[in-house]
């Protein structure tokens, strides 16, 4: 059974490339012999015959290696085949598998997309169109990792909330552990037989390796995870089991990942009657009492740190990660606390956008992009994917931009920095004003899978440069009704998502026409979703805000996905506004209760979610509730020596988020912030305290 495998690197050569080091070193084999030699192939192969091994030097034909060598079983990396003879229609299996996004770089050199595939080790075959006689094999040449991580990266703090999946597993029943590079997750879940929730412990910067142990063995994917300064938002939340008369609250450093001993939990509304704990060395405060049988308060607060709260929580765990707070206070004992940075040691990506050829393996002319005017240049941009559907469109530097003049083979060379990982990249071709400094797109193009690796540089790298930005999408939408204060006016935006959770942001893509709208809002500029694009989606959003800044009062709708331009797409599902009731609009707070109405008109909220700012904008306590309407009471923080809101003015952010599979029990930071919500509405209130 696969779930059992055990990979010992020193007693399987076939696996040496992924278990030497974490990072790649070219082409792992030149030759490979005494290999399974049996494949047969499935019906999209020209032949039932075992095709011939590459034989040496003098073969005209050969398939030589791959880099990297090893990947997920999902599919959908990026892999440059190393080998003679190929030809610009040259076609490629891993197994039995025929490969897509398959790009001749040159007679040596071929870049594909690996396609989905069962874990193990399979032959790389490759042929020149229909002719048979081109037909070579490299056994045991790629090897398919048992199991692979979602996300693949997050801050060296740890506290990543990742999804591992294997494939024809039965952790369901066998489990015994899961590590990132050998150190055991902080929590774990079976999910199901193919899935665990793993909170991945604190770490160093650097690509690691991730394992999975059962009763029968265990299985390991070198190159898995990367530790890196993160901004997502996949840290912390709740967890566990229902309530049963225990809870267990573990109080980390958000910036440092370090764990809070001495941080004060407060489990209950009130402290006259709530149980109270302080963490111990590791952050950890344990209850164990017959009241928590049902959903409980929960706030954590920490000298020199921000509070948050969650009320009415329905499990057993709750994970929190304190910001600290630079007040002057806090640095007049110190050293300010760490602010973070950046730890990683960055990577390179380098390679070519290639338009297609005139003649074989020669470069293509930008005749997809016209003839640039007196004020105008033909240009191009290199973009990594943005896990923020809702980011604007903004050039990068010029240092990094693409001409008809840039060196290159095949194409029109690049070189961009990277943070380790394994990205999406895309690239945008056409004509820079040099006047007004605007850009108009014509041709775009994508590449998945890229790897990254810290301290080194991916070469090869080829985007083409074939798809035309000529489709139109047209948006329905149906805004809130306004407010007294607001929302005036939409501002819409279509992302293209090329890769699971990656964007890209093209230009010309946000529009902002008054509200009440004079009809549907089209989009002009999208590339076509077919060839290496099928499979991709464009996402759209909505929000409906106040004035010409765009901002609050504002009511969003997150995304909604298609993969068709000939339908209008239907946005609807707007949050109402907020109107805070307690504390009255610039009227004093205290300490303790909040309340606050959505009115009718449009959809009531699952989750509210308070943002108490004071201290000039260096204390934030979050308060998260599973309700729209409501009234709650909050313990009084006033007597914990710099661990609360320090009196003074306060600005109260008013969030209410509504998801599309809202389980609270189950939220994590990334719920708390715009970016994961499916939909929301905001508004801020001044008080005082």
């Amino acid at each position: 059974m696969r779930h059992g495998w055990v990979v010992p690197c020193a007693s399987m050569l076939a696996l040496a490339a992924s278990c030497i080091a974490t990072a790649p070193h070219g082409i792992e084999r030149e030759t490979d012999v005494g290999g399974s030699g049996g494949e047969t192939f499935g019906t999209t192969n020209p032949t039932t015959s075992t095709p011939p091994t590459s034989s040496g030097t003098t073969d005209p034909h050969a398939v030589l290696g791959a880099v990297p060598a090893h990947g997920p079983f999902s599919g959908s990396k990026h892999v440059i085949v190393h080998g003679k003879g190929f030809e610009p229609d040259v076609r490629l299996w891993f197994g039995d598998q025929l490969a897509e996004d398959i790009i001749a770089i040159d007679p040596t050199r071929v870049q594909v997309s690996t396609p989905a595939s069962d874990p193990g080790i399979v032959t790389i075959s490759a042929q020149n169109g229909d002719d048979d006689s081109t037909l070579r094999a490299l056994p045991e040449a790629y090897t398919y990792d048992p199991l692979y991580a979602e996300p693949t990266s997050g801050p060296v703090a740890g506290g990543t909330v990742i999804t591992i999946y294997g494939k024809n597993t039965t952790w369901d029943q066998d489990l015994i552990e899961a590590r990132v590079d050998q150190k055991p997750c902080t929590t774990l879940d079976v999910v199901s037989a193919e899935q665990l929730s793993c909170t991945v412990p604190k770490g160093t910067p650097g690509t690691k390796s991730l394992t999975v142990v059962t009763s029968t063995g265990s299985v390991t994917a070198l190159d898995a995870y990367t530790y890196e300064d993160s901004t997502t938002g996949f840290k912390g939340g709740l967890s566990g089991e229902p309530l049963a008369g225990a809870l267990k609250v573990l109080a980390y450093d958000n910036f440092g990942g370090s764990p809070l001993a001495g941080a004060h939990v407060i489990v209950g509304d009130n402290l006259s009657t709530a149980l109270m704990a302080q963490a111990d060395s590791s952050g950890l405060a344990q209850f164990v009492d017959p009241s928590l049988d049902q959903p409980v308060t929960v706030t954590v607060a920490a000298e020199c740190h921000s509070p948050i709260s969650f009320v009415d929580v329905p499990v057993d765990t709750v994970t929190v990660y304190l910001n600290p707070t630079l007040t002057p206070q806090c640095a007049g004992e110190g050293d300010p606390p760490p602010t973070g940075g950046n730890p990683t040691l960055q990577g390179q990506v380098r390679g070519e956008l290639m338009w297609p050829p005139n003649q074989e393996f020669q470069k293509g002319d930008w005749t997809n992009i016209p003839g640039p005017n007196q004020d105008e240049e033909r240009i191009a941009y290199v973009f990594f994917a943005t896990r923020n559907h809702l980011q604007s469109f903004s050039l990068p530097s010029a240092t990094f931009a693409v001409t008809e003049e840039s060196p290159g083979d095949l194409g029109y060379g690049f070189k961009v920095p990277a943070y380790p990982g394994n990205h999406a990249m895309y690239a945008i071709a056409g004509l820079f004003n040099t006047i007004t400094s605007t850009f108009h797109g014509y041709a775009f193009g994508a590449v998945q899978g890229v790897a990254v690796y810290p301290g080194q540089a991916t070469e090869s790298v080829i985007i083409p440069m074939e798809k035309p930005l000529d489709q139109a999408l047209v948006l329905s939408v149906s805004p809130p009704p306004p407010g007294p204060k607001g929302p005036d006016r939409l501002n819409a935006a279509v992302a293209l998502e090329i890769a699971q959770s990656a964007f890209a942001i093209l230009p010309e893509t946000h529009k902002t026409p008054l509200i009440p709208l004079g009809g549907p809002v089209v989009f002009v500029g999208l590339p076509p979703l077919d060839g290496y694009l099928t499979g991709a989606r464009y996402i759209t959003s909505a929000q409906a805000v106040t004035g010409p800044s765009l901002s609050a009062p504002m009511s969003v709708v997150g995304s909604v996905g298609t993969t068709t331009t000939s339908i209008p797409v239907n946005v609807s599902g707007f949050v109402a506004v907020p109107e805070l009731v307690t504390p009255a609009v610039n009227g004093a707070w205290n300490g303790t209760n909040l309340a606050v109405n959505f009115p009718s008109g449009a959809f009531p909220p699952d989750l509210t979610v308070y943002e108490i700012v004071g201290g000039g904008g260096l204390v934030r306590w979050i308060v998260a509730v599973p309700q729209a309407n409501h009234a709650i009471e909050l313990p009084d923080l006033s007597g914990l020596q710099d661990a609360g809101i320090p009196s003074g003015p306060l600005v109260i952010g008013v969030y209410g988020a509504r998801f599309d599979d809202f389980d609270y029990g189950d939220i994590g930071y990334s719920h708390l912030r715009p970016g994961g919500m499916d939909a929301y509405a905001l508004d801020y209130f001044n008080a005082h305290l």
